[in-house]
């Protein structure tokens, strides 16, 4: 597609950037050293500047836009209910937020049904901990390191990535543990057997030695996302199920960033044949048009709070535009078989192709993922695993990655880069010459990495 060109009426990128440098405060950032692009447009897997530079987005905006920019029905529908009802409060029945709370439930696995909504993951991962330690009446909390909940406060200090450590207040009553990463074992494994059984046996340590009794929930996200989408072996998860029920402690899965056909699957529980007691979304619930999240709920958490008060609520908790748009974007989904198509590309095109360009570049140590959901770990020796980057690298010392991204991007392809990755998180519905495009500028983009391998 070709960007529209801006209007006379319509600001300058220079303008809308000058405003962004002075008053806008962006998140995870050091405000004087960033220097955010001024964005005309989108639509599809697309977006362009303002002077025509356009884009292929394989970051699916922050992993959320799995039907794209700009897709008409879902905009239909926004303009729809906003042009019916803009907003109502959460305690009444209101048709868009019951038909989006029927259609999810639907969706999740096993018997969760409930459908508790908030304005995005974070709160999401907030209130299932609550209600995790309501209905047991316990403490802790396990969480995984390499993992990524939120930046609110409970839920960023659950997180087990180094953007806790500056709020690193909050976590009385918060465990961490190793989840299986056979590229990295943290267990001395050589199969995915073996890491499994061990991270198993690791995770069961934990839990006697900070009393079964004390812990509330275990809390994973199915497929890490920003952590570096570390797709777990076999029986892992059946596993933690196990070990769940066995001490009444709840199980939580977080699928706000693999959810909604990320994973060429509705949801990557289904991948594994696991039910969790409570789970969290967001993001592709309604591709990121309107911010929404929630928690899918057991029926065994919600009869806790049949006659007693669940302590816990949002403003804007089930907005009407926001569920009008989940609505819409399950609708389209389904319509135009996008998790079929998530699945289909990325067993046939992209993993297939991922692999073979790790075979001829020197800097990718493994390519691991599923769906429109795959990482790059880049290294600068394949033998030895050394990252790119060092661990949570800035400046200079990121050198490398800032060399991948930039040529990446004159190449027309706006990269997922976090650490010594790089994501390849399309939209869902992106089409196969569009990933043929995108890889083409990925091959160009690692061989600039490939210089500082050896």
């Amino acid at each position: 597609m070709t960007p529209q060109s801006t209007p006379d009426s319509s600001p300058s990128g220079a303008a809308v950037k000058a405003a962004d440098r002075a008053h806008v405060f962006h998140s995870w950032s050091a405000q004087d050293l960033i220097d955010p692009l001024a964005v005309a447009g989108a639509e599809g897997s697309y977006f362009w500047d303002y002077d025509g530079r356009r884009y292929l987005d394989f970051t699916s905006g922050l992993v959320f836009t799995n039907i794209g920019y700009q897709h008409p029905k879902v905009v239909a529908a926004i303009q729809e209910q906003a042009g019916r009802m803009t907003t109502f409060a959460p305690a009444f029945a209101i048709e868009a937020r019951s038909e989006a709370a029927r259609l999810i439930a639907e969706r999740t696995p096993g018997d969760l049904d409930k459908i508790f909504f908030t304005n995005g993951g974070a709160d999401a991962v907030e209130h299932a901990l609550r209600m995790a330690r309501l209905h047991t009446g316990r403490p802790k909390v396990l969480s995984a390191y390499r993992s990524y909940h939120g930046g609110t406060q409970q839920a960023v200090n659950v997180t087990g990535d180094p953007r806790r450590w500056a709020s690193d207040t909050g976590t009385a009553g918060v465990v961490r543990f190793w989840a299986p990463f056979l590229y990295r074992s943290r267990f001395h494994a050589e199969t995915e057997e073996q890491e499994c059984a061990r991270a198993l046996e690791h995770l069961e340590t934990t839990i006697a030695f900070e009393g079964p009794a004390t812990i509330a929930a275990i809390v994973l996200e199915t497929i890490p996302g920003t952590a570096g989408i570390m797709v777990p072996p076999p029986g892992y998860l059946a596993g933690v199920r196990e070990i769940c029920d066995r001490h009444g402690i709840v199980f939580v899965l977080d699928e706000v960033m693999a959810g909604f056909g990320r994973t060429g699957t509705w949801f990557a529980a289904g991948l594994f044949g696991v039910v969790p007691d409570l789970m969290t979304f967001a993001k592709g619930v309604n591709s990121g048009y309107v911010p929404l999240g929630g928690v899918a709920i057991s029926p065994a958490i919600a009869e806790t709070f049949a006659k007693r008060p669940y302590p816990g609520g949002l403003t804007y908790s089930g907005h009407p535009l926001a569920c009008a748009a989940a609505v819409a974007t399950i609708g389209v989904m389904a319509e135009e078989g996008v998790v079929e198509h998530a699945a289909r590309l990325g067993s046939d095109v992209l993993g297939p192709a991922l692999r073979e360009l790790a075979a001829r570049h020197p800097s990718v140590g493994e390519v691991r993922g599923t769906g429109m959901f795959w990482a790059l770990e880049l290294v600068r020796d394949q033998q030895t695993r050394e990252p790119l980057v060092p661990y949570n690298a800035t400046g200079e010392a990121n050198a490398p990655m800032a060399a991948f991204a930039a040529a990446a991007k004159r190449h027309g392809l706006w990269p997922f880069v976090n650490m010594n990755r790089t994501h390849v998180v399309p939209p869902c519905n992106v089409s196969e010459a569009e990933l043929k495009e995108g890889l083409a500028a990925l091959d160009a983009a690692l061989s600039v990495a490939d210089t500082y391998t050896g």
